[in-house]
């Protein structure tokens, strides 16, 4: 093989890496508070990190191979977010587990029967992306808090992200994530804690899952619905604007797969990417758009690998010094939280039930052992049909 032509193979490979990286170091953070709030122990979160990081490389692998697109898959950050700021269910570990699978049941029925995606896009979206940013708002606040806390070792993050989020916003999280890991190394060198070499091999934890209303409708239902309406739609909506049209069943097919399988290892759910996507489907990671699909089988392999160091990246949050680590996935979510934000407060005439859904969501309040983030969405159709009832 010549030069001339390895050099636009590595091209959509290097893309497809940067993906990956970018997509892991950003936010594997708050898969890691997610799973920890429903009630995983250390193994049982770094065992879910592992089953998502697996189940989407090979989403990618498989989607982007098939159909010749740079279609990537990503673990669902917005419902990582719900999880933490949700409580454990009712029976606990395995009724967040059982959830889980029921988040992938409903992934694979919106594949199977059309009617359920159209009832989901029918929600509207300023009352979804109220129930988002309701539910980002405590876990964005976290880096200002962390100042407080732990001036000396959240101050170098924070300042790390700014730098960055100036000069290379792309790399902003990953290096404040880079500087949050020098801050554990050192303070693991100045206490002399011991490290079990034993904790940093990758393993599955498998739980029987149970099933029960709390969890169900508290979490899953929730989960599914941002899922759907901050990762799926949108992702569809990312790879148009780069003029594929992504084949709706096989992706929601492929997802809903992979969910169910990781699902009993404590992955709560993966999906299309949305906001990653754009890394490699865009002009920047090949010029020839009938090429890209190789960054997309790229990023997978490239999850796959990183997904043999989930173990590693577990242990570090669970060493890390007080309030770092939720500085880290704070700011991880600041762009979200922006975005979410702004869709929810758009339409002057939807603001209303938009202001009420985020509050409730916000309150963290749960009734009845359901989270808030479903009173949130009930609240919030309940006012716009208030408030709408009568007009065309």
């Amino acid at each position: 093989m010549t030069a001339t032509t390895r050099r636009p193979l590595s091209r959509p490979v290097t893309a497809g890496v940067v993906t990956a990286l970018v997509g892991f170091t950003s936010s594997f953070a708050v898969v890691l508070t997610g799973l920890d709030a429903v009630g995983a122990n250390p193994a049982q979160a770094a065992s879910g990190l592992l089953a998502l990081s697996l189940t989407m490389g090979a989403a990618c692998i498989v989607l982007a191979w098939r159909y010749r697109m740079p279609i990537t898959a990503a673990w669902s950050t917005p419902g990582a977010a719900l999880l933490a700021t949700s409580s454990a269910a009712d029976g606990g570990w395995s009724a967040a587990v059982g959830a889980f699978l029921v988040v992938a049941a409903l992934i694979l029925l919106t594949a199977l029967v059309p009617r359920l995606g159209t009832l989901i896009a029918a929600i509207p979206p300023s009352i979804a992306q109220a129930m988002l940013a309701g539910v980002l708002l405590p876990l964005c606040v976290a880096p200002i808090r962390g100042i407080v806390e732990n001036p000396w070792g959240v101050v170098p993050v924070v300042v790390t992200w700014l730098l960055f989020a100036r000069l290379a916003p792309r790399w902003a999280v990953p290096a404040a994530f880079v500087t949050a890991t020098v801050v554990v190394v050192i303070g693991i060198a100045r206490t002399g804690t011991a490290v079990d070499p034993a904790v940093l091999l990758p393993s599955f934890r498998l739980t029987a899952p149970t099933f029960t209303v709390g969890s169900i409708v508290g979490i899953a239902l929730p989960l599914f619905i941002v899922t759907m309406a901050s990762q799926n739609v949108p992702g569809i909506a990312v790879m148009r604007s780069f003029g594929y049209e992504v084949p709706w069943r096989p992706a929601m097919l492929v997802t809903g797969i992979g969910s169910a399988l990781g699902a009993p290892a404590g992955g709560h759910a993966i999906n299309l990417a949305a906001i990653s996507a754009a890394l490699a489907a865009a002009p920047d990671a090949e010029p020839d758009p009938a090429r890209r699909w190789i960054a997309g089988v790229s990023t997978g392999v490239s999850y796959l690998v990183l997904g043999g160091l989930s173990a590693v990246f577990a242990a570090l949050v669970l060493l890390a010094p007080t309030a770092v680590i939720p500085a880290v996935a704070g700011l991880a979510l600041f762009g979200a939280f922006g975005s979410a934000v702004q869709q929810a407060i758009d339409d002057p005439g939807e603001r209303m039930p938009a202001v009420i859904t985020f509050l409730v969501a916000a309150s963290g309040v749960a009734l009845l052992g359901i989270s808030a983030a479903f009173w949130a969405l009930i609240a919030g159709l309940v006012v716009r049909g208030v408030l709408h009832l009568g007009r065309r």
